[in-house]
């Protein structure tokens, strides 16, 4: 048991060295500056998450029934929109349109379980659409549960229409983001470490010195100033150790 214990505390100490190591490395201005990238990114999309009623195949089937539909009537509702903020709005107005739909769809595969939607902040992992990954992180997301919601999920993004192929939607990725926001999409590997670090630093702040350069600027030499103290502290393996598993 003893042994096991150990090997837990040693790779909980592994991760924090690694986050350690990760904040050493990383230069501030290039967190700051795609971490703000990031931020725009997730504020720019809504998303489309939803979940089956369990994980037997006719409730995957019908999960998928009620994606088509669903994808069906986004063209009509998101056609006025130009913003995230704008088809959040146009989404809302017709969350009972979209429950509707849905059902509709289940009674007629002779199932009656009902369907809520709701539009809500949800936590994605990193997800792959295609050639473009969406970071991980919480984004805004029309969100249908059929039944108890307890089976596997299907989601994309909804806004912009990365749902629907370009041939049907008329529009290439490039036109609906930035040039910084594809290369953040297109090559994920290049901000990984960032991004976490960027989140890590949110979390702990509550966020407020991101809010603008005044807030943001004392809180970066201090990252600074950390960095600069690591790099020139020489702790060996067994002192390192033991201020991670502290830490842990």
């Amino acid at each position: 048991m003893r042994f096991f214990s150990l090997k837990k505390h040693r790779a909980a100490a592994a991760a924090a060295i690694g986050l350690l190591l990760a904040v050493v490395i990383s230069d501030t201005a290039a967190v700051v500056r795609d971490g703000r990238r990031l931020d725009g990114l997730r504020d720019s999309v809504l998303r489309l998450h939803i979940l089956a009623d369990s994980d037997d195949e006719e409730a995957q089937r019908l999960k998928l029934l009620v994606r088509d539909e669903v994808l069906e009537l986004s063209g009509d509702i998101f056609s006025g929109a130009d913003s995230r903020e704008e088809a959040e709005m146009a989404a809302a107005e017709r969350l009972g349109e979209l429950e509707a739909a849905a059902e509709t769809v289940l009674r007629e595969n002779g199932c009656g379980l009902g369907v809520s939607a709701a539009i809500e902040d949800v936590y994605f992992d990193e997800r792959t659409y295609g050639d473009i990954t969406m970071p991980a992180g919480k984004y805004r997301a029309v969100r249908l549960i059929i039944g108890s919601g307890s089976g596997h999920n299907w989601w994309c993004v909804m806004y912009p229409a990365l749902c629907i192929p370009a041939a049907v939607s008329g529009k290439d990725t490039g036109e609906l983001f930035t040039e910084e926001e594809l290369d953040i999409l297109y090559k994920p590997e290049k901000y990984r470490v960032r991004f976490v670090v960027w989140d890590k630093i949110k979390e702990i702040t509550g966020g407020e010195f991101v809010k603008s350069d005044e807030n943001y600027r004392p809180a970066a030499a201090a990252l600074d100033k950390m960095r600069e103290k690591l790099y020139n502290i020489q702790v060996n393996k067994e002192e390192l150790y033991a201020l991670t598993v502290g830490l842990s």
